[in-house]
This record gives structure tokens, sequence and C-alpha cells, in this order.
């Protein structure tokens, strides 16, 4: 006996726009820790290492869940698993924020890294319920309104840290996620289930991208101390061969692999992935050497900048991002993703460059940083929307997954990547770092995001869209 499924209910401009607001409010969740570490690190008694794997237990945990959350939402239906998985991650906010030590806050994040497999289950619910050009929109929206509330966290957190407490900057974004979460729920549809309930969950592979993650992250860690701990480096850079090689294995052979490596392997999916990272990485290396320049008080450099006013000065950079998702949408569904990631790619990489040699003025650092904002959410919302698009609507999760995981690895690599250059230019028993790390910094973003245009030659100009199921 088969069940005849109700077709699909059009979604409207309130529904886009509840998705657009949960997405404002996880992305604000996510980032409240990372300016923060310093004043975490003080009322919780944290050493600098702990304080450096506070600030990626998050990306780690939110790296494994997404590509498991763009899977069963798939198989599941979109708005299901979204609202169950939005429920771990109000847990998980409610125990930062009532996080008497370390351990129960390491705990917190470990439950709030649902978040990031949110924006995989908003693609599908935007996918199955709107015709292509307007899904593309939408779902530029929804990525924009992410990135701009990653940067509304981070302007915020400090204020509120110490204006009230470390406990309610956790408080209040967790409540805003609730509100959005129950408006979601009522406005939203509910969308079809796309796939067999009979698929198991590939353990052993997510156990082996557990381990090659969390191996990862130490390897970037202990980088900058490698001639203090040669061994201990050497010995974690096998042990991360050995994972890589043993869940490529796993991944080839499982029914149904936490990431799937065929799908991975189109051209238009791996290149999407690639242009990701590389991007991701820039930006990230900006987005951490940007507001240390600010702060610094080096001789002939650096503004001395208060947290308060860091956060004012990085309010440009927060509006540009935000822009970013609907433009970068709109310029994919009129012009093409190539046409929209080599103008992304040209404007990063040469406002990296001009900023590593023109950064004597605070208007010069503001500016900068906001055509990178910019140009990374252009280049992001473009790879997002296209593949979203590229593929069967059945696999929009899967798909966009691969995106968000290669986005959350490129930014933990920039980020390690430019505090491995301030600590080596920070001579000992000092607190203040070379100028000549900035500027090798930024140089280094910037060459590295020019190497997308290798990729983006051989991209179609735009992507041919699989019909959604109510065009």
């Amino acid at each position: 006996m088969t069940t005849t499924l109700d077709p699909p209910v059009p979604i409207g401009k309130a529904a886009v726009g509840a998705l657009g607001l949960l997405a404002l409010f996880t992305g604000a969740l996510e980032s409240v820790v990372s300016p923060t570490i310093p004043l975490l690190e003080r009322e919780l008694d944290m050493s600098q290492s702990e304080g450096a794997l506070l600030s990626i237990v998050l990306l780690i945990s939110g790296a494994l869940i997404t590509p498991l959350a763009g899977m069963f939402g798939d198989r599941y239906g979109g708005k299901r698993v979204l609202i169950r998985l939005m429920a771990v991650v109000a847990v998980g906010g409610t125990v930062s924020a009532l996080a008497p030590n370390l351990p129960v806050l390491l705990l917190g994040q470990v439950l709030q890294g649902a978040m990031v497999g949110a924006l995989p289950l908003s693609f599908i619910v935007v996918r199955k319920n709107l015709p292509p050009g307007e899904s593309r929109v939408a779902i530029g929206v929804v990525s924009g309104l992410f990135v701009g509330g990653g940067m509304v966290g981070m302007l915020s957190a400090g204020p509120v840290a110490e204006e009230l407490s470390r406990h309610w900057m956790f408080a209040l974004p967790t409540i805003a996620v609730v509100g959005a979460t129950l408006l979601v729920n009522r406005l939203m549809p509910s969308d079809r289930p796309g796939g067999s309930d009979d698929a198991g969950i590939d353990w052993p592979g997510l156990l082996l991208l557990s381990g090659m993650l969390v191996t990862l992250m130490l390897v970037l860690a202990l980088a900058p101390e490698a001639a203090s701990q040669p061994l201990v480096l050497g010995a974690l850079v096998v042990f991360l061969a050995v994972f890589v090689a043993g869940w490529v294995s796993v991944e080839r052979r499982a029914a149904s692999p936490v990431i799937d490596l065929h799908m991975l392997a189109r051209p238009a999916i791996w290149k999407a992935c690639a242009l990701t990272f590389v991007i991701c990485l820039g930006t990230s290396m900006a987005a951490y050497l940007v507001p240390q320049l600010l702060d610094e008080r080096g001789d002939g450099y650096g503004f001395s900048a208060s947290a308060t006013e860091i956060g004012f000065l990085l309010l440009p950079g927060a509006v540009a991002a935000t822009l970013a998702g609907p433009l970068g949408g709109i310029g994919d569904r009129r012009f093409g993703s190539r046409a929209v990631v080599n103008t992304g790619v040209v404007m990063m990489a040469v406002s990296l460059v001009v900023l590593a040699s023109v950064h004597t003025e605070v208007w010069h650092v503001v500016v900068g940083k906001a055509l990178i904002a910019l140009a990374s959410g252009l280049c992001v919302t473009a790879m997002t929307t296209s593949t979203a698009t590229a593929v069967d609507a059945k696999d929009t999760g899967i798909a966009t997954s691969l995106i968000l995981v290669s986005r959350v690895l490129g930014y933990a690599v920039g980020g390690q990547l430019g505090g491995a250059l301030l600590t080596a230019a920070t001579p000992s028993g000092s607190e203040v770092a070379a100028e000549s790390a900035y500027v090798t910094g930024f140089v280094i973003a910037g060459v590295v995001t020019s190497l997308a245009l290798f990729v983006t030659r051989t991209m179609p100009k735009g992507v041919k869209e699989c019909p959604s199921p109510i065009s």
C-alpha cells in the first residue's frame, strides 16, 4: 500500500523572513566566544591552550553535525529536522549561559555546534517550496543574514559581557533563537521527505572524521610551538595522515556515508568546495588580523582601540556582509556563479594587498575590512546557491553541507594561521607583534584568495538548475 503525499505548499515572504531571523540569531550565538576569549580566560582561570580549545570546539562539532543534518533533512524533511536541531542548540546555549566552569562551557559549545547544520536544512525547505529563481534569492538572503548575525555577535559580545556578564552574552541570543524557531515552526509548511528510512548511519566514518578534524585543529594550534615540541607535532601529523586514509577508505565503501565522496568528486561540487575553503581561509585571516591591528599599540602602527571602539569600527563590515547574501543570490541568478565569484575574488585579493601596504589611518582598515566582507559574502553565497540548485532536490542538504564544512574548515585554518603569524612575530616578554606580521598576513591572505581564479577559469558561466518540486 502506498501513501499519497500532498504537494508542497509554496512559502511566502513571512516564512522566508522567519528563516532569515533564525539564521541571524544563530549566527550571533555562534560568534560570541571569539571576541571574548581573553575575558573568559580571566573569569574561568583558563590557560591559553584551553582558550584555543574553547575557540575551536564549536567548529569541530558543527563540521561533524552538518553533513548528518543535511542527510537527515533530505531523508526525513528539512523542517522536521531543523526544529529538532534548534532544540539542541537552545539547550547548548542555556548550558553555556549557566556554565560555572570550563568543562560545562565546553559541553554547551559542543551542543551549540548543531546550529551550523541549520543552514543546509533551511536550503532544503526553500528549495522544495519555491520556484528555481526565487529559491536562489531566498538562499542568498538566509546565507547573508547568517553571516551578518556572526558579525552582530562579535560586535555585541564584548559590551554585553562587560556591562552585564558573560552569562548574558550567551543567554540573549539563545532567547532570540528560541523565538525565531517558534516562528519558523508556525509559518513554515512541512516539506516532503525525500529518502528512505532504511539507510543507516555511517558511525565508523563519523568517528574517523571526528578524529581527523580534532587532530587537524591540534596540529594548527601547536604549529607556532613546533621548535619546542617537534616530536608531538610530528606524531600528530602522522595521526592526521592515518585518519585521512582510514576515513577515505571507509567512506568509499559505506552505504550511506557521512560525506558522499562520489558527490564530492563531481566537478561542480569539488570546485565549489575548493573555492569556499580558499576564500574563507583568506577571509578568516583578515577577520583575525584586523581587530588585532586596531587594538595594537606598536611604535608607529596600531590604533590602541578599546573593545567598544573596535566593535563600532567593524560595523561597516557587518553591514557589507549582510548585504552580500541577497546581492550574491541575485547576481548568481542574473549573471551566473562564475561572474559573481570572479568579481568577489578580485575585489577581495586587491583589498587585502592594498591593506597590507596602506594601514596608517583608521579609515584604511575600516574600508578594507568592509570590502573584504562584501567580497567574501558574494563568493560564498554564489557557491552555496549554485551548488544547492545544481543537484537534485533530494540531495540539496548533502551538497550544501559539503560547502558549509569547507567554510568551517577554511575559517578554522585561516584563524589559526593568523594567530601563528602574530605569535611568531611577538618577542619574548612582549605583548606587541611586529608590524611585518600584519603585512605578511594580509599578503598571504591575498595571494591565497587569488588562487581561486585558477579554479573559476574552469567553471561554466552558469549552472543549469535542477527543477524544484513545484516549478
